[in-house]
């Protein structure tokens, strides 16, 4: 019996206006309520704004957020996962000394800090998928613990950047480039599929009760802890490999509700 279900949200849930059908969802969600089925929103996303897009048809979801180093439900963090602050200052050291020209994103339970040189396109992207962003001019500066570090290349360097900084941070990190022009780091064993194994604990889930969505390379360990998983359509190529079923709908095409609904049906 189907007790949890989890979906990455950038290219998987949402659709490419990174929004979502409310209507539909709240029409799925309901059914999933009334089955006793959770459903966890698992993300780069900050939890804040995962709460803001779900605004007035969530409010009891979980959320994974800040590339899942984060618990939240009902306004509340349940838990969370800090990198080492010498070992966040030396990944960040390395990041700056690979390019002048990337957009850092480092996270904290306060806020995400972007530096203040930061160009306007960069910081309506940031924008998109943090509540709470604050410039500085220095990240040595920076209070509290960090969560994640996310960096948005342009230039596409997302894999050769990932290299630069793993070589002296081995053991010490998580890093994976989700996109080309994209990479996350996180504490090391800290990623989606983990964190979801934490969620499944708590709740009392097997993996045989558990089916999971995603799109990219960052939703690879999505794939595993799930008897049920699925890459949408759109999903890269390690994605798909990885995953029970690959569906014919794109994120465009409310492909994750779709199956959802499509797995209740059958379960009813």
């Amino acid at each position: 019996m189907l007790k949890l279900i989890v979906t990455d949200l950038d290219g998987t849930f949402l659709n490419n206006q990174h929004t979502f059908d409310k209507d539909y969802f709240v029409k799925v969600h309901e059914r999933m309520k009334q089955r006793g089925i959770t459903f966890v929103a698992c993300t780069g996303k900050q939890c804040e704004r995962v709460e803001a897009l779900f605004d007035g048809v969530g409010e009891d979801i979980w959320i994974l957020g800040d590339s899942a180093t984060r618990i939240k439900k009902a306004g509340q963090v349940i838990k969370d996962f800090t990198i080492e602050h010498s070992v966040a200052m030396q990944a960040i050291e390395k990041i700056e000394g690979f390019a002048t020209d990337l957009s850092v994103i480092v996270c904290t339970r306060q806020a995400a800090y972007v530096h203040s040189s930061i160009n306007k396109d960069s910081y309506k992207m940031v924008r998109g998928s943090y509540e709470k962003v604050i410039k500085v001019d220095d990240f040595n500066k920076i209070e509290g613990e960090v969560l994640k570090i996310t960096v948005y290349d342009g230039k596409g360097r997302s894999s050769q950047l990932r290299k630069h900084v793993e070589t002296s941070l081995l053991n010490q990190i998580y890093i994976v480039d989700s996109e080309a022009n994209w990479l996350d780091i996180t504490t090391f064993g800290v990623h989606k599929g983990e964190t979801v194994k934490t969620i499944q604990s708590m709740l009392g889930v097997t993996k045989e009760e558990t089916a999971s969505f995603g799109d990219g390379e960052n939703d690879v360990e999505l794939m595993d802890i799930a008897s049920y998983s699925f890459a949408v359509n759109n999903a890269c190529e390690n994605t798909k490999k990885a995953a029970q079923y690959v569906m014919k709908q794109t994120n465009d095409e409310n492909g994750v509700l779709q199956t959802i609904e499509a797995l209740l049906n059958v379960g009813s």
